[in-house]
């Protein structure tokens, strides 16, 4: 008899047991499961979001594309789309000729101060300005050996280019800009791209605030009448600039040297040729941009640069 309750409570302890061993093999096979499931589930989620940044990036091209179009303006409905899907890009087409171009700046002694002053403008103290116009200056001069009188003499850990500056980037390794560089949107209203003079056609505020004899008053007044009823530059309703006539009435001058002093400062003829397109592409969440500075020559345009992010 009390061999016979022993062996029950053995059979009990081993049935117990098993049923523990089998449980904890369940789990282990649930957690196996689970974990195969959820790394299944992040692959196809990094997948699907790589389908969607190249997605975003062909339409961001798409739109890109279109500004190429030599019959695609400034303001027109095309640079905004759908394509399949629910893909969209959304590009915005403006003249480069209204920044300052870099290279061009030191051309002449005159035209430098436009640098001068735009700096002025945007607060920078005179010994900084100073600084950062002769630094830059022996940064594009091809003169090795010679700096101007603010700019600092060649070391080991300074070597200035003495050549034009193929990207507008390079301003953060001349001397004395670093600060100014460091904000955002500090590039605005520069390029190295047109190699010419300003095309008020373009011009920031900022801009034309630096050319000479120009006060703000004229300027706003000068925006008001470019821009047209709707305020918006490069749409339909913008009024046109064909000549140094049009800019002494927009701005109101009337001294023949002032304008004889203006034509310094600005293209030869505008609007110019050069144009920047900014294509955000988006699908889904995915969004990716691609910013290309272009020059309209009859029907093939020659692309300057290209940058995608």
């Amino acid at each position: 008899m009390r061999n016979s309750k022993v062996e029950m409570r053995n059979a009990k302890c081993s049935s117990g047991a098993a049923i523990m061993l089998a449980l904890w093999a369940l789990f282990l096979l649930s957690a196996l499961v689970i974990s195969w499931a959820l790394d299944i589930n992040s692959r196809l989620t990094v997948a699907s979001e790589g389908g969607r940044m190249l997605k975003a990036e062909a339409v961001a091209c798409s739109g890109a594309e279109v500004a190429l179009n030599p019959t695609t303006k400034p303001g027109s409905p095309n640079l905004n789309g759908e394509l399949n899907g629910g893909a969209t890009y959304n590009a915005r087409l403006t003249g480069e000729g209204g920044r300052i171009d870099m290279n061009w700046v030191f051309a002449r002694p005159e035209t430098v101060e436009l640098l001068r002053r735009y700096l002025e403008n945007k607060g920078i103290d005179l010994n900084e300005r100073n600084l950062m116009v002769d630094a830059l200056q022996d940064w594009v001069s091809p003169n090795v050996g010679l700096h101007s009188l603010n700019a600092p003499p060649e070391s080991d850990n300074y070597h200035p280019a003495h050549a034009p500056l193929v990207r507008i980037d390079e301003l953060k390794k001349v001397a004395g800009w670093a600060d100014f560089t460091s904000v955002p949107g500090w590039d605005d209203d520069f390029t190295v791209n047109t190699q010419q003079g300003i095309d008020p056609t373009w011009a920031s505020r900022d801009v034309l605030l630096a050319l000479p004899g120009v006060r703000p008053e004229m300027v706003d007044r000068f925006l008001q009448i470019r821009q047209g009823p709707d305020g918006i530059d490069g749409t339909e309703d913008d009024t046109p600039i064909q000549g140094i006539d049009d800019i002494r009435q927009m701005l109101g001058l009337s001294d023949p040297r002032q304008i004889e002093q203006l034509k310094l400062f600005l293209a030869p003829s505008f609007p110019v040729p050069v144009f920047r397109v900014s294509s955000v592409g988006t699908a889904g969440r995915a969004t990716r941009t691609v910013q290309m500075v272009f020059r309209r020559v009859g029907v093939m345009p020659q692309v300057i640069t290209w940058k995608e992010f």
